[in-house]
C-alpha cells in the first residue's frame, strides 16, 4: 500500500496560520514567524517557538502535524523528535522549529535570519 501523498491543499500563508494556532494551543513560548521569501529561496516562512520540556516540545510538534494533517498537509521530513531538543518539521515552504529554551538560545535562529521580517502578529490576527 502506498502512503498518502503530500497534498498542498492550503496556501503557504494559511498553513503558517494553522501551525501558529496549533503551537499556541499547546502553550508554545516566544512564538515567532519569520517571512523568508525575500532573503532566501528554500522556504517562505519559519515558525520558531519553544517548550519548557521534552514532553512539551513533542506536544507542540504533534499538535502542528495533527492540525495540518487534518487539512491534508503532510511534512516532507521531521527531525529531532525523539530527543526533543530541537524538532524540525519541514513542509517545504514552511519550516517549523520547536526548541527547548536553552537549545533555542544556543542556535539563535532569529539572529541568524535577522533580515527576515517578523510577521507573527499578522498570522495571529
Amino acid at each position: 500500500m502506498n502512503p498518502e501523498p503530500i497534498t498542498q491543499s492550503l496556501d503557504t500563508l494559511e498553513r503558517a496560520r494553522e501551525a501558529v494556532a496549533a503551537a499556541d494551543g499547546r502553550k508554545a513560548i516566544d512564538l515567532k514567524v519569520l517571512h523568508l521569501a525575500k532573503v532566501t529561496d528554500f522556504a517562505d516562512y519559519f515558525l520558531i517557538c519553544s517548550g519548557t520540556s521534552e514532553r512539551q516540545v513533542q506536544a507542540i510538534a504533534d499538535a502542528v502535524q495533527e492540525k495540518l494533517r487534518e487539512r491534508r498537509v503532510r511534512p516532507l521530513h521531521v527531525e529531532g523528535y525523539n530527543r526533543a531538543q530541537w524538532v524540525l518539521i519541514d513542509y517545504g515552504d514552511l519550516v517549523v522549529h520547536v526548541f527547548q529554551e536553552e537549545t533555542r538560545r544556543y542556535y539563535a535562529l532569529e539572529r541568524l535570519w535577522g533580515d527576515a521580517p517578523d510577521v507573527t502578529a499578522e498570522l495571529r490576527a
